[in-house]
């Protein structure tokens, strides 16, 4: 059984919930859409920062150019 929450919506999250819902979507399942878009959102966005700091990481890429150099190294053809 799922946990029932209860918000005070403010302007904004107001006119953002009635254009959720304008479709006749019930306020739980948009509140349930926008919970998880906003956390892969908040994923994606972390996962993104990671891949640029390590494509900006000089010391990464070198050693991940030298672990390719080696493994061209083992190829049987």
């Amino acid at each position: 059984m799922a946990d029932t929450i209860t918000f005070r919506p403010d302007e904004d999250a107001a006119r953002a919930l009635a254009a959720l819902t304008a479709d006749g979507t019930s306020v739980s399942t948009a509140v349930r859409a926008a919970l998880i878009d906003a956390a892969r959102d908040r994923a994606r966005t972390a996962l993104r920062a990671e891949a640029e700091a390590l494509a900006a990481d000089e010391h990464d890429r070198a050693e991940a150019a030298q672990v390719l150099r080696d493994m061209e190294t083992l190829r049987a053809w």
